[in-house]
């Protein structure tokens, strides 16, 4: 039985960044704008091993996806924006929750400044910088 949907500003939306050998997780709440990490997940060539995900959707049971979408600094799209979407239309396909994409250019950049703040460079592992990664994402769309 689906779950009636939230108004908006009131949802919790799960963040992904995806990646070809690992996803970064996070997790927001538009009523805060706030996101935090979950965890990093890996990825064969793009492909996830789907439980882990659907039991990360079980735990959290967020009312969006939001997948960030790699372009060019142009804005034109490349191999990994084309995987990016393949992975939201599974998600969406797996999951059945609404999926939004979201621009991420710079979000790597971005987590590595925030995480070297936080903690220097041992803070600096793939891991955090993936899940950092999707916390930006889901705080640049929770922004507009």
């Amino acid at each position: 039985m689906a779950k009636p949907s939230k108004a908006i500003g009131q949802r919790t939306l799960l963040g992904f960044d995806f990646g070809t050998r690992y996803i970064g997780i996070a997790i927001g709440q538009e009523i805060t704008g706030t996101a935090a990490p979950v965890k990093a997940i890996k990825a064969k060539d793009g492909v996830p091993n789907w439980d882990d995900i659907a039991v990360i959707i079980k735990d959290w049971q967020p009312d969006l996806l939001v997948v960030g979408l790699p372009l060019n600094m142009d804005g034109s799209e490349q191999e990994v924006t084309r995987r990016a979407k393949k992975f939201s239309n599974r998600l969406f396909g797996r999951f059945g929750i609404e999926v939004y994409l979201q621009d991420e250019r710079l979000t790597t950049v971005d987590a590595k400044a925030q995480l070297f703040e936080q903690g220097g460079y041992r803070n600096l592992q793939k891991d955090n910088i993936d899940c950092q990664s999707a916390v930006i994402i889901l705080e640049s769309y929770m922004a507009k």
